[in-house]
Protein backbone atom coordinates (compact mmCIF):
# COMPACT_ATOMS: atom_id res chain seq x y z
CA UNK A 1 0.00 0.00 0.00
CA UNK A 2 1.32 3.11 -1.30
CA UNK A 3 0.78 6.44 1.25
CA UNK A 4 -1.48 8.50 -0.69
CA UNK A 5 -3.71 5.23 -0.16
CA UNK A 6 -3.58 4.76 3.12
CA UNK A 7 -4.86 8.39 3.82
CA UNK A 8 -7.38 8.03 1.10
CA UNK A 9 -8.74 5.20 3.35
CA UNK A 10 -8.76 7.30 6.29
CA UNK A 11 -10.57 10.80 5.28
CA UNK A 12 -11.48 11.60 8.94
CA UNK A 13 -7.85 12.18 9.30
CA UNK A 14 -7.12 15.13 6.79
CA UNK A 15 -10.71 16.57 6.37
CA UNK A 16 -9.38 19.90 4.74
CA UNK A 17 -8.80 18.46 1.27
CA UNK A 18 -10.00 15.43 -0.82
CA UNK A 19 -6.73 15.80 -3.43
CA UNK A 20 -5.10 12.71 -1.63
CA UNK A 21 -2.93 12.23 -4.20
CA UNK A 22 -1.32 15.68 -3.74
CA UNK A 23 -0.66 15.25 -0.15
CA UNK A 24 2.93 14.99 0.73
CA UNK A 25 4.50 12.32 3.28
CA UNK A 26 5.15 14.90 5.76
CA UNK A 27 1.38 16.02 6.00
CA UNK A 28 0.12 12.25 6.09
CA UNK A 29 2.68 11.76 9.11
CA UNK A 30 1.40 14.74 10.91
CA UNK A 31 -2.62 13.85 11.09
CA UNK A 32 -1.91 10.52 11.53
CA UNK A 33 0.30 10.73 14.53
CA UNK A 34 -1.92 14.04 15.82
CA UNK A 35 -5.52 12.43 14.86
CA UNK A 36 -4.73 8.88 13.82
CA UNK A 37 -5.57 5.59 16.19
CA UNK A 38 -3.10 2.86 17.25
CA UNK A 39 -3.35 1.09 13.94
CA UNK A 40 -3.15 3.84 11.67
CA UNK A 41 0.59 4.83 13.46
CA UNK A 42 0.90 1.14 13.11
CA UNK A 43 0.09 0.85 9.38
CA UNK A 44 1.83 4.11 8.81
CA UNK A 45 4.91 2.81 9.97
CA UNK A 46 4.71 0.00 7.66
CA UNK A 47 4.29 2.06 4.67
CA UNK A 48 7.13 4.19 5.42
CA UNK A 49 9.22 2.81 7.89
CA UNK A 50 10.01 3.20 11.83
CA UNK A 51 13.30 5.49 10.82
CA UNK A 52 11.66 7.76 8.00
CA UNK A 53 8.52 8.31 9.65
CA UNK A 54 10.90 9.28 12.64
CA UNK A 55 12.94 11.54 10.38
CA UNK A 56 9.66 13.27 9.32
CA UNK A 57 8.24 13.88 12.80
CA UNK A 58 11.52 14.75 14.17
CA UNK A 59 12.39 17.74 11.68
CA UNK A 60 8.39 18.84 11.97
CA UNK A 61 8.88 19.15 15.70
CA UNK A 62 12.34 21.20 15.21
CA UNK A 63 10.36 23.97 12.98
CA UNK A 64 9.63 27.32 14.44
CA UNK A 65 5.64 26.62 13.80
CA UNK A 66 4.88 23.09 14.92
CA UNK A 67 1.05 21.67 13.99
CA UNK A 68 1.47 18.39 16.64
CA UNK A 69 -0.92 18.63 19.74
CA UNK A 70 1.27 19.11 22.71
CA UNK A 71 0.33 15.51 23.86
CA UNK A 72 1.29 13.86 20.82
CA UNK A 73 4.42 15.53 20.16
CA UNK A 74 5.50 14.26 24.21
CA UNK A 75 4.19 11.12 22.99
CA UNK A 76 5.90 10.33 19.77
CA UNK A 77 9.35 12.34 20.81
CA UNK A 78 9.42 9.50 23.63
CA UNK A 79 8.04 6.38 21.17
CA UNK A 80 10.42 7.43 18.30
CA UNK A 81 13.25 7.89 20.85
CA UNK A 82 12.63 4.20 22.16
CA UNK A 83 12.25 2.52 18.87
CA UNK A 84 14.04 4.73 16.34
CA UNK A 85 17.22 5.45 17.32
CA UNK A 86 18.73 7.99 15.59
Amino acid sequence: MKINEFIKKRPHLIWYTKNYDKLSSESIVEATLNYGNWDDVQTLIKILGMKKTADIFRRQVKQKRCNYHKKSKHYFSIYFKQHAHA
